[in-house]
C-alpha cells in the first residue's frame, strides 16, 4: 500500500513480505537501510544537514546526537522501544506507506492551533480522478466532510467555480505546491491546515488507484483523514484514530468517528448543537492497557510472540521487549473480522487460526490461506454451536481445546478428528477454572485462561490453578 498524508498528508499501513528477490550482501543492505532512513527522517523529523548522505557515514550515524535523537522521537511517536538505533523494528514502521506530513514537525510554515474563523466552510472540486465515477466521487468528498460536520457546528457547502476555502484536486508528482508526490505506492494525499491561500486545501495522488471499496486505495477514507487536516488536527498517536497516520480499510457504511478524533476536533470547533432523533452509539474507544476492567478476546501465541486480541485491536509483545505494540487488525490482516471470539497458533502447520461465530480462517505470515474462512463444524463441533468462547493448542500431544459455554471439546490436530467422549464438563476436568471464558493459551505445561480481568494459570501436570493474577500485566501495565 502506500504512503498518504493525515496531518497533511495520510498514511496507509501495509506489510509486505518479499521473496525471490536478490539477495544483498549485509553492507549493501546497511547501506540503502541508512539512505533510506535518511529520507525518511528528512521529510517526518527534520533531520537536518542531509547533504553528504547516511550511506557513506553508517559508522558514525548513531554518535551523531541529531540523527539518533530523531529516531528516539520516531520510535516514541509509534510506540517502539526508544533506543535511538535503527533497529529492524524501527525499520519495518519506516518501510510502510504513510502520510506525507511531519509527525512531531510543523508542516510548511503554518504556526499550531490553526483553525477557521467561521464554522461556515466551503469546498470545490477542482477535477476528478479517471478511476472512478464524478458521481463517486462526489459521494466520497461529501460523506467525508460530513462525519466531521455531525459532531461539530461546522457547515460544509460545494460551490463549482471560484475560490474555496478548501479546494480539492488530484495530480501527480509536482503539482504546484512544491510537496511533489513519489508515484505509484508511496504517498496518497496530503492537506493544507486552515489559512488563506493554500490553507485548507488537499490534494490526491492521481498515480494511485482510487476506489470506493477496499481494493486500491478508499477515496472516502483518505479524504476524511485529509480533511482533519484541513480542519486543524495534528496527526495522533492513538492508533485506533482516523488521525493516526496508518491507513487501515473500513467500510464507508460502517465507519465511525474514534472518540480520539472526535475529541480533537471539538476541542477546535466545539459539539455539535442538532438534536439527532435516534441516539447514537458512542465513539469507538482505543483499549487501554492499564484499566482494571480490561479483558481479552483472544490471546494466541505465534511464532514466539504473544498476541492480545480486543475489540479492533491486538496487543503485539515480543519475549525480549518490555511492552506490548497496539495494532489494529485491519492493518495487518485486512480480510478478517475487525473482532474476533479466538485463536490459536497450529504449531504442526505453522499457522494461526483465528474464529468469528461459527467461522475460522487461517493466516501464515499476513496472508489469509485460501478457500477461508470455513465452518467450526469441520473440526466436529455441533452445529448448535454458534460461537467459541476460547482455544487452546497444546504443543505436546497435538491438541487443540475448543471451549464453549460450560462445554469443551478436544481436536487431533495430527489426526484431524475430534476425539471420542466429547463434549465434556469444564468445571470437571479443569478444577479452579470459571465455566465461561474469554481467552487462553497454553506454554510451558501451563494454561493461561483468561475471564474478564482475571487470569487463571492452570498447572496441566498437577490438575489444578497455582495462581491467579490481574491480566493487565502482559500488555505491560
Amino acid at each position: 500500500m502506500k504512503y498518504l498524508c493525515f496531518s497533511v498528508l495520510f498514511v496507509l499501513v501495509h506489510l509486505t513480505i518479499s521473496s525471490a528477490i536478490p539477495l544483498l550482501s549485509e553492507i549493501e543492505k546497511n547501506e540503502e537501510d541508512w539512505h533510506f532512513a535518511e529520507i525518511y527522517l528528512n521529510r517526518y523529523y527534520k533531520l537536518e544537514d542531509s547533504s553528504s548522505g547516511f550511506a557513506k557515514k553508517i559508522r558514525n550515524y548513531v554518535s551523531k546526537n541529531s540523527q539518533s535523537d530523531k529516531i528516539r522521537k520516531m520510535q516514541e511517536f509509534f510506540g517502539l522501544r526508544v533506543t535511538g538505533n535503527l533497529d529492524s523494528a524501527t525499520l519495518e514502521v519506516m518501510e510502510k506507506p504513510r502520510c506525507g506530513v511531519p509527525d512531531i514537525a510543523e508542516y510548511n510554515h503554518f504556526p499550531r492551533n490553526l483553525k477557521w474563523k467561521n464554522n461556515e466552510i466551503t469546498y470545490r472540486i477542482v477535477n476528478y480522478t479517471p478511476d472512478m465515477p464524478s458521481t463517486h466521487v462526489n459521494t466520497a468528498i461529501r460523506r467525508a466532510l460530513k462525519i466531521w460536520s455531525d459532531i461539530t457546528p461546522l457547515k460544509f457547502t460545494r460551490i463549482n467555480e471560484g475560490e474555496a476555502d478548501i479546494m480539492i484536486s488530484f495530480g501527480a508528482r509536482e503539482h504546484g505546491d512544491n510537496y511533489p508526490f513519489d508515484g505509484a505506492n508511496g504517498f496518497l494525499a496530503h492537506a493544507f491546515p486552515p489559512a488563506a491561500g493554500i490553507g485548507g486545501d488537499t490534494h490526491f495522488d492521481e498515480d494511485e488507484t482510487w476506489t470506493m471499496g477496499s481494493n486500491g486505495y478508499n477515496l472516502f477514507l483518505v479524504a476524511a483523514h485529509e480533511f482533519g487536516h484541513a480542519l486543524g488536527l495534528d496527526h495522533s498517536r492513538d492508533p485506533g484514530a482516523l488521525m493516526y497516520p496508518t491507513y487501515t480499510y473500513t467500510s464507508m457504511n460502517k465507519f465511525r468517528l474514534p472518540l480520539d478524533d472526535v475529541n480533537g476536533i471539538q476541542a477546535l470547533y466545539g459539539a455539535s448543537n442538532n438534536i439527532h432523533p435516534n441516539p447514537r452509539p458512542p465513539p469507538p474507544r482505543t483499549p487501554d492497557k492499564c484499566d482494571p476492567n480490561l479483558s481479552f478476546d483472544a490471546v494466541a501465541e505465534l511464532r514466539g510472540e504473544m498476541i492480545f486480541f480486543k475489540d479492533r485491536f491486538f496487543w503485539r509483545r515480543h519475549p525480549q521487549l518490555p511492552e506490548a505494540q497496539l495494532t489494529l487488525i485491519k492493518s495487518f490482516w485486512p480480510n478478517i473480522p475487525a473482532r474476533i471470539d479466538a485463536a490459536y497458533e497450529n504449531l504442526q502447520r505453522d499457522f494461526l487460526v483465528v474464529i468469528k461465530g461459527n467461522k475460522y480462517w487461517a493466516i501464515n505470515g499476513y496472508d489469509v490461506l485460501p478457500g477461508y474462512p470455513k465452518y467450526i463444524h469441520r473440526f466436529g463441533i455441533p452445529r448448535s454451536i454458534r460461537k467459541i468462547d476460547a482455544t487452546v493448542h497444546i504443543g505436546k500431544t497435538s491438541k487443540t481445546l475448543f471451549f464453549a459455554g460450560n462445554q469443551y471439546w478436544s481436536y487431533d490436530e495430527i489426526k484431524q478428528t475430534m476425539d471420542e467422549g466429547y463434549p465434556r464438563q469444564i468445571q470437571e476436568d479443569w478444577p479452579g477454572v470459571p465455566g465461561r471464558l474469554d481467552a487462553a493459551f497454553e506454554h510451558n505445561g501451563y494454561i493461561y485462561f483468561f475471564r474478564g480481568p482475571t487470569q487463571f494459570i492452570f498447572n496441566i501436570s498437577e490438575q489444578r490453578v497455582l495462581q491467579i493474577y490481574r491480566i493487565n500485566q502482559w500488555v505491560g501495565c
